[in-house]
């Protein structure tokens, strides 16, 4: 029977996505609404001035990619009507618990609270008033709140998580797609509807039929050149690490992260935040700065291509990355609070808890036309270009101000080798 559509929301990536009611009572609590004052990109806007699209687009288009999945016969065929709905809503939820600034905000909700965005979304799917709405369509909160971060754990149904949360997800699909479009920072042709179409099911989990593997070596491809030149842009980059010292210093008298019910910690978004760090003694100037694009500057960068015991210590351990930038302190004879090391896998970068290190192995296989028989295969086996980019790659920065650029270069060069090229353009 088809499904009572509600209407539809016009997205520039995906086109018309039709919405039913349920979903559409979902978007409009104050929860969802809140997510078009959090940009989704923080900090890129300062490198491409179209990146300032918000959490609340990609929730939409991440729903509507939910749905196009469990739409595939493949996968229609074993999953009931009524998990469709809630797949479709708690896609819809999944990002629903970021801070303001997106993942800026992470490394306080870290350190303060030793939580992530994804407990945040699954405390307020079961806390605030999408409870409410879900109780009322006939969900309970709590099975979407961790469906909503992929930890559901259905019984036989482990790629309705991974729908969500995988390799391969719709989260990934949807944020590719629309971030490299709001930049411009295009590379290639994904087609994630392609890849949508090529999933199956193989036992209980997703997989990916080799007759797509061009789509996926290309998704593969877009998602490592998008961190280097979206997600991990030396100036975006700059921008962000702005904004969580910014935070840092204005936490005591603040209380960001004091918040003891969904209600108040709902009151913090990219506007709120920001316009009370501009009014805070200890974060006014940093703002001031970001307001006038005088940025931190960029004096050493360097790749890692192979596995470096001391490049895994930076990368892993921040006693070590503290104790590395007193001793940059030491040398350029500046202050250590104008130093900052950035790597990839702090809390503040999208992905950081995967991204460069390693790139994760795929389910594929292939289909025998005669009898319909699928085989498990190794993506290794079948593409040259995933074996590649399975290598080790990671990327150490060291930041400071502009007047002391040149002595922390020399003592940063002294004391974790020479960089392969020199960072002296201004953007």
């Amino acid at each position: 029977m088809p499904k009572a559509y509600w209407g539809e929301i016009k997205d520039p990536v995906h086109g018309y996505v039709y919405i039913t009611q349920a979903e559409k009572d979902i978007i409009d609590t104050y929860p969802m609404q809140r997510l078009r004052r959090i940009r989704q990109l923080a900090g890129s806007e300062y490198v491409y001035p179209g990146a300032n699209h918000t959490r609340f687009e990609h929730c939409i288009g991440v729903m509507f990619l939910a749905g196009s999945t469990l739409d595939n016969p493949h996968i229609s065929q074993q999953v009931t009507e009524e998990e469709v709905d809630m797949t479709r809503i708690s896609a819809l939820l999944h990002d629903c618990g970021h801070g303001p600034f997106s993942h800026v905000f992470e490394h306080l909700l870290l350190k303060d609270l030793h939580k992530t965005h994804e407990d945040m979304t699954t405390w307020l799917v079961e806390k605030s008033e999408i409870a409410d709405k879900l109780s009322k369509i006939g969900y309970t909160p709590n099975e979407v709140g961790k469906l909503a971060v992929g930890k559901a754990r259905r019984a036989g149904k482990a790629f309705l998580d991974q729908i969500i949360s995988s390799a391969v997800d719709v989260d990934k699909m949807d944020f590719i797609l629309r971030d490299t479009y709001h930049t411009g920072a295009e590379y290639g042709f994904i087609d994630v509807y392609r890849l949508i179409h090529a999933l199956d099911i193989l036992g209980e989990n997703l997989a990916v039929e080799l007759g797509a593997l061009s789509a996926l070596e290309a998704f593969m491809i877009a998602r490592i050149e998008s961190f280097k030149s979206i997600y991990f842009h030396r100036m975006g980059r700059a921008a962000q690490i702005m904004l969580a010292d910014a935070m840092d210093k204005a936490n005591s008298e603040l209380g960001l992260t004091t918040f003891k019910t969904p209600e108040e910690y709902l009151q913090l978004d990219d506007y709120t935040v920001w316009t009370t760090l501009k009014k805070c003694k200890a974060s006014k100037l940093i703002i001031e700065n970001l307001e006038r694009r005088k940025m931190l500057k960029c004096a050493y960068e360097r790749t890692f291509y192979e596995k470096d015991h001391m490049a895994s210590n930076l990368f892993s351990r921040e006693s070590y990355r503290t104790q590395i930038r007193s001793e940059i302190a030491k040398e350029a004879t500046v202050d250590i609070e104008k130093i900052t090391i950035d790597v990839p896998t702090v809390p503040s970068v999208p992905y950081h808890h995967a991204v460069m290190i390693e790139t994760p192995e795929i389910p594929v296989f292939t289909r025998k036309n005669t009898n319909g028989r699928r085989d498990l295969q190794k993506l290794s086996d079948s593409s040259k270009i995933f074996e590649t980019l399975k290598g080790f790659m990671n990327i150490i920065r060291v930041y400071t101000d502009e007047q002391n650029r040149e002595t922390v270069e020399k003592a940063t060069i002294k004391i974790l080798g020479n960089t392969p090229y020199e960072n002296k353009s201004v953007f």
